[in-house]
C-alpha cells in the first residue's frame, strides 16, 4: 500500500505540531492582557528582534542550543504576559480587532517554530546542515498571507507586528533553505548516478514513504496556518526524496570493495600479461594486499554466486537491484553466501592469491549484460557522490 508523509492537524500519526487555541470572539482579558503588552513597547519589541537571529542561526550547526534558546524566551514571553495579565488598561476603537490579530499572529509564530524544529530536525538526521541567510537577505512574497504586517497608525502595535512579522518570514525562510538544500542534493545524485547509467528510484509526490501519515489537504478556513502546513508538506516532500536518493548511492556498486592496506596493482583493459609476456585485455581491477584482508560488497545487493571460475580462483558475485553485478576474485575464504542479502561495506571474503594469479590481490570487476565495464567509472562516481553528501 502506498505511504505518504507530511504535516496536517490530524489525531492521527501525522507530524503535527501543537495546535494553539484559536480566538473566535473578542475577550476582554486576552485584550487587555496584549495592550498592557504593547504598552511595554520595548520589552516586546526587543523580544522579538532577540528571536529574529536565531532564526537565521537555527541551521547553523547548532540547532539544539538555539531552539532551546528560541523555547526559553517563548516561556519568558508567556511569563510576562501572565505577570501583566493583571493589569488593566482602557481600549478605544478598533483596537481590540488589530490585538486580536496580532495575538492570532503571534501564535501563527509559535506554530512555525514547532515546524522549524520537526524539519530541522528530520534534515539533521539525513546530514543536511543548511544556513539560512542574514535575515536582510531573506525576501518574502508581498502576497503570503501568513505574513502580512498590522497597519494600525500606532507607533507601538506597528512595531511590533512588523517583527513579528518579519519573524515569521525568516522562518518561512528556513523552511526553504532546507528544502533547497535537499533538493539541490537530491539532483546532483540523480545526475551522477545517471552518468553512470543507474537510474535512482525516487518516490512521487503520493508515493512519499517512511516519515509519516497521509499528505492531507490544507484546513478550510483558516489561510495562514492551511499555508504553513502546505509549505511544511512541501519540504518534508524534499527530504523524503533525497532519503530515497540517498538509498539509492547505498545500492550502487560504487563504494571501495577493500579497505585498510592495500595499492592498485592493474588497471582496466589492455596491459602485459604477467605469464606470457604479451598483450591481454584484464576485465578488472587488482587490488593488492595482504593474504587473508577483508573483501567489502561494494554497494548493497544479493549474492548471486559463492564458488570457482576458471582463472578467478574462488569467486563472489553480487546482483544489485541496477542489475549491475560486481565480481571478486582470488580469494582465500569465502564469509558471505549464496542467495545472502548484503549491505554496503559487509566483509563477503578474505584476500587470496588462487587461480590465475601471482600474489595476494583482489580482482575486482563491474558487469553490466556480462561484459565488463571499467570499475574506474563506478568508483570515481562514488568519490563525488560521497563529496555531495558532505
Amino acid at each position: 500500500m502506498r505511504k505518504q508523509s507530511g504535516f496536517a492537524r490530524s489525531n492521527g500519526d501525522t507530524l503535527a505540531p501543537p495546535q494553539p487555541a484559536r480566538s473566535h470572539g473578542i475577550r476582554p482579558a486576552l485584550f487587555y492582557s496584549m495592550f498592557a503588552i504593547l504598552l511595554a513597547g520595548n520589552a516586546l519589541t526587543a523580544t522579538a528582534f532577540l528571536l529574529a537571529p536565531d532564526i537565521a542561526s537555527l541551521l547553523s550547526g547548532q540547532n539544539d542550543q538555539v531552539v532551546n534558546a528560541y523555547e526559553d524566551r517563548i516561556d519568558q514571553l508567556r511569563i510576562e504576559v501572565d505577570r501583566l495579565h493583571s493589569r488593566s488598561y482602557a481600549q478605544a476603537g478598533d483596537l481590540n480587532l488589530q490585538l486580536q490579530e496580532l495575538s492570532q499572529q503571534q501564535e501563527l509564530l509559535v506554530e512555525q517554530h514547532q515546524l522549524v524544529k520537526v524539519l530541522v530536525g528530520k534534515a539533521q538526521e539525513l546530514g543536511i546542515d543548511a544556513v539560512a541567510p542574514e535575515p536582510a537577505a531573506a525576501p518574502v512574497a508581498a502576497d503570503d498571507p501568513g505574513i502580512d504586517p498590522i497597519i494600525t497608525g500606532n507607533a507601538e502595535v506597528d512595531a511590533t507586528a512588523k517583527s513579528i512579522s518579519d519573524m515569521m518570514g525568516e522562518t518561512r525562510y528556513a523552511m526553504s533553505a532546507i528544502s533547497e538544500s535537499a533538493t539541490e542534493k537530491t539532483d546532483g545524485i540523480v545526475a551522477g548516478l545517471a552518468d553512470i547509467g543507474i537510474k535512482a528510484a525516487l518516490p512521487t509526490d503520493d508515493e512519499e514513504d517512511g516519515v509519516g501519515g497521509p499528505l492531507l489537504p490544507p484546513v478550510d478556513g483558516d489561510p495562514e496556518s492551511s499555508s504553513l502546513i502546505a509549505d511544511a508538506n512541501s519540504v518534508m516532500s524534499a527530504l523524503v526524496r533525497y532519503k530515497a536518493a540517498r538509498g539509492a548511492i547505498d545500492a550502487a556498486p560504487v563504494h571501495m570493495p577493500i579497505s585498510g592496506q592495500f595499492r592498485r596493482s592493474s588497471g582496466f583493459g589492455n596491459r602485459t600479461d604477467p605469464f606470457t609476456g604479451g598483450r591481454a585485455f584484464h576485465a578488472g581491477l587488482d587490488f593488492a594486499a595482504p593474504s587473508g584482508s577483508t573483501v567489502l560488497s561494494a554497494g548493497s545487493g544479493v549474492v548471486s554466486f559463492v564458488g570457482q571460475r576458471s582463472g578467478y580462483g574462488n569467486v563472489v558475485e553480487i546482483t544489485h537491484s541496477s542489475g549491475i553485478v560486481t565480481r571478486y576474485g582470488h580469494l582465500s575464504a569465502f564469509l558471505a553466501t549464496e542467495g545472502q542479502a548484503v549491505t554496503t561495506g559487509m566483509p563477503i571474503a578474505k584476500v587470496g592469491s588462487t587461480g590465475r594469479s601471482t600474489g595476494p590481490h583482489l580482482h575486482f570487476e563491474v558487469r553490466r549484460d556480462d561484459n565488463p565495464i571499467n570499475p574506474d567509472v563506478y568508483l570515481s562516481a562514488g568519490k563525488k557522490l560521497l563529496q555531495l553528501l558532505g
